[in-house]
């Protein structure tokens, strides 16, 4: 390993995984960093949905920093930023695009983009929403890390004229996904936000699978849902979980449902951060299908592929004691050979020390424009 790092990210959240997908995502990745000797510091605004709900307070693994405004986070940590080895700016970021002015304007050394809703951003930007991030930005990163891969890359870099794309999936803190040795409580279990692209697909793929099957008892996981959804009778119903309780949460499934967003079926090459924690803890996967999928998990062997209900019953009612541990046990190999956070973390890592840093007399000129 070169130096230590110092890095600065700038992300939706940290602190609260209320409702988002990021906090977890972060923290899977930043412990990673950490445990590898870099330093770093995250920059979370402080917004009042995410303050009511945080479960990540004083993180050990790096220093977490709120801020209410631009002005307020120029004004304390622009020497921060301007002398960090490198700044990275995610997805869906508070008045994002402002940020991201802002933060160029102090000419950092090495400046990324971290984009944990790829397929979302690129659709958003080629109809015209800047939501958080402008098309005329792209450019200027010196890194664009994609929570997508595949054609997706090449998308960023011919459509967008992204400098250098980096596939960075979500990844799994081994250490905190385990099985629990929970007895099992569900034969099917899903664990996501309420998504309206989603809820066909959960309804194809549980719902009916619950009313077919109302011997067997079924569990979804996860805030947002409509109060006029219809619930069938043998499915538990759980408002939130904690990260600190995915894991018990997996081990007492049987299988457990991963469903992909609309956005990311099209683009492919998108896992789910679900199909890395369910698979540490060895519950076996049951996903819906999108191009790459077979890349992380062979169909067949580590996953069963669902179309529609039927395949979802054939598998909850065919599949023998011994094929569902092989199932588990094929995945589980995937995701310590290739999926967590200490991998995904020298993927990072590595992307960021093959850039070489900026040094310029903006920097210092940046520091001057805004003390600390």
């Amino acid at each position: 390993m070169n130096r230590p790092l110092d890095i600065v990210v700038l992300g939706l959240s940290l602190s609260s995984s209320w409702g988002n997908g990021h906090a977890t995502t972060y923290r899977a990745l930043l412990r990673g960093v950490h445990a590898a000797g870099h330093k770093v510091t995250f920059l979370e605004r402080d917004v009042p949905w995410y303050a009511r709900h945080r479960d990540l307070v004083a993180p050990d693994f790096c220093d977490l920093v709120l801020y209410r405004s631009i002005d307020e986070l120029l004004a304390r940590h622009a020497g921060t930023l301007a002398g960090a080895d490198a700044v990275v700016i995610g997805s869906y970021v508070p008045e994002g695009v402002e940020l991201i002015d802002a933060v160029v304007d102090l000419a950092p050394k090495r400046l990324c983009f971290y984009d944990i809703d790829t397929p979302v951003t690129l659709s958003k930007l080629a109809g015209g929403d800047e939501e958080y991030l402008a098309r005329r930005q792209v450019p200027r990163f010196d890194l664009y890390f994609s929570f997508s891969g595949g054609r997706t890359l090449d998308r960023l870099r011919g459509e967008f004229a992204a400098r250098r794309p980096v596939a960075l999936y979500c990844a799994v803190d081994l250490d905190l996904y385990r099985n629990t040795g929970a007895p099992r409580e569900w034969d099917l279990g899903y664990l996501g936000t309420f998504s309206r692209d989603r809820q066909p697909t959960l309804e194809r793929l549980l719902f009916e699978p619950a009313r077919q099957l109302p011997e067997m008892r079924f569990v979804v996981a996860g805030p947002s849902y409509p109060a006029d959804t219809r619930w069938p009778e043998n499915v538990v119903r759980i408002e939130h979980l904690a990260p600190s309780e995915h894991a018990e949460f997996y081990s007492r499934q049987r299988f457990t449902l991963n469903i992909t967003r609309a956005d990311m079926v099209v683009a492919g090459w998108s896992p789910s951060v679900r199909l890395f924690e369910a698979a540490a803890c060895r519950t076996p996967l049951i996903s819906d299908w999108w191009e790459g999928i077979d890349s992380f998990y062979p169909p067949g062997e580590a996953v069963v592929i669902a179309q529609d209900s039927r395949d979802v019953v054939v598998a909850l009612t065919h599949l023998t004691e011994q094929q569902r541990q092989a199932y588990a046990d094929c995945a589980h190999q995937r995701v310590v050979q290739a999926h967590s956070a200490a991998a995904r973390a020298t993927t990072f890592v590595e992307a960021i020390e093959t850039v070489a840093p900026k040094t310029n007399l903006a920097t210092r000129h940046s520091e001057r424009r805004f003390p600390v």
